[in-house]
């Protein structure tokens, strides 16, 4: 972010605390938690999906687990990241076949990213049924995706972008819409 960017705040801390609250509770409505598992896109969807599965786990006594994925190389702008893109680590916690499996992210836009995601899962398995939850949905898809789970939905304009920032890589916990001055 420059410094000439403009931000407006639409989380603070206990927003999203709030939000992710509100979505463990609807993902333990939606099925059993003895076959669930949550996987996170790297970056900050990773944090996000912890952060859940430790509020379903507290909330049921049974731990769920949660994995990562980092969808680097299956991204359809591969060629566009530049010569050394920086490769995170994928972990699944386990054998995904016949589980219900939700992928968290921290903003939905294109749907680009949940495609890529969804084409890495498939190299692990084939779970029962896949779910998505984002912590912000900012509407302009270009493919056919949508979350089942979602914390805020913004209206974003034209040289407008959503920023998702967690404790663990940020040191803070925020939502915000950040417009470049240079869009004016």
């Amino acid at each position: 972010m420059s410094a000439s960017d403009m931000t407006t705040l639409l989380l603070d801390g206990p927003g999203i605390e709030q939000a992710l609250s509100r979505m463990a509770r609807e993902i333990m409505e939606d099925g059993l938690i003895e076959d669930l598992m949550l996987i996170g896109i790297h970056r900050r969807g990773v944090e996000l999906a912890a952060r859940i599965s430790g509020l379903v786990s507290d909330t049921t006594g049974q731990e769920v687990p949660s994995g990562s994925l980092d969808i680097t190389l299956y991204r359809d702008d591969f060629d566009q990241i530049g010569p050394r893109p920086v490769i995170g680590k994928t972990e699944i916690p386990g054998n995904i076949n016949g589980l219900r499996v939700v992928i968290v992210d921290d903003v939905l836009y294109t749907g680009r990213t949940v495609k890529a995601a969804l084409t890495e899962l498939a190299d692990f398995g084939r779970p029962r049924r896949v779910e998505l939850c984002v912590l912000a949905d900012r509407g302009g898809r270009e493919l056919p995706i949508h979350a089942d789970y979602v914390g805020i939905t913004v209206e974003v304009g034209e040289g407008e972008r959503v920023e998702v920032r967690v404790p663990e890589l940020d040191d803070e916990l925020s939502v915000t819409l950040v417009r470049s001055s240079e869009s004016e």
